[in-house]
């Protein structure tokens, strides 16, 4: 139940058409549906702004089936899965309708919705390599009811592609910088951006950047305002907090 739900549900109690019994059982039923080897979170869209999300990593595809259409069931119309393998992705489209995106590794179940607010969610990447989690983020985004703009392989190697772009980096509502190697791309966007800005360190880069640590480290260490660090490889955290900060004030 999301909160557009839970007001019509409070309109036809005081409009006489359910009674507050039926509403009271509406809300004892709705907390969670217990699987064995999940509770689905009905109310996590009340709570939250979003419904739930599953994580598709380390989980059957049987079990992925189940959770999503215990969601769907309770009236979750979007359900995102990340981290879903190409592997399972097939076995689960046998079952459920879905729409996978291979490089990414994100699907969704159900309608994807339109943008609920006029502000803009810049996805910036350094370089192809980055893309995967560039388009986790993007994705999670999108099914979350924001306008999103891609700006992908633009790093400091060749900082004309990027400045190129200032137009965009000037009016977004909320920037997510994405990079590996030594991460300088998000200082550099900050420096541009009068918005919050959400640094993604990728496990992109050779020996000495540890998987993501140096880049995560340069992130951690910006000079510039407004810069906030999500973990390695983390595009969906990043697109999370990005939508949060958009529906709350976007750019109009």
């Amino acid at each position: 139940m999301d909160k557009n739900e839970l007001k019509t549900l409070l309109k036809n109690v005081a409009d006489g058409v359910i009674s507050p019994e039926e509403a009271e059982l509406k809300f004892r039923t709705e907390p969670f549906d217990d699987l064995g080897f999940a509770k689905t979170d009905s109310h996590r869209a009340l709570r939250q702004g979003a419904g739930e999300v599953i994580y598709g990593a380390g989980k059957t595809p049987e079990q992925i089936i189940k959770i999503t259409e215990s969601l769907m069931s309770q009236g979750q119309k979007t359900v995102l899965i990340t981290r879903l393998s190409a592997e399972a992705a097939d076995y689960v489209k046998k079952h459920i309708d879905i729409t996978y995106c291979e490089m990414g590794r994100i699907a969704i179940a159900g309608e994807m919705p339109k943008p609920d607010t006029e502000g803009t969610i810049l996805i910036v990447s350094a370089g192809t390599s980055d893309m995967p989690v560039a388009e986790e983020a993007a994705i999670t985004c999108e099914a979350l009811g924001n306008n999103v703009k891609r700006l992908y392989d633009v790093g400091v190697a060749g900082i004309h592609r990027l400045l190129a772009h200032s137009k965009d980096i000037m009016s977004a509502s909320v920037i997510i910088a994405i990079a590996g190697m030594e991460g300088a791309l998000a200082s550099v966007v900050g420096g541009l951006a009068d918005c919050p800005v959400i640094a993604v360190p990728t496990s992109v880069g050779y020996g000495a950047s540890f998987g993501g640590v140096s880049a995560l480290l340069s992130m951690l260490n910006s000079c510039a305002s407004g810069v906030s660090v999500v973990n390695i490889d983390n595009g969906f955290g990043a697109a999370y907090t990005a939508s949060m900060i958009n529906h709350r004030g976007g750019k109009q």
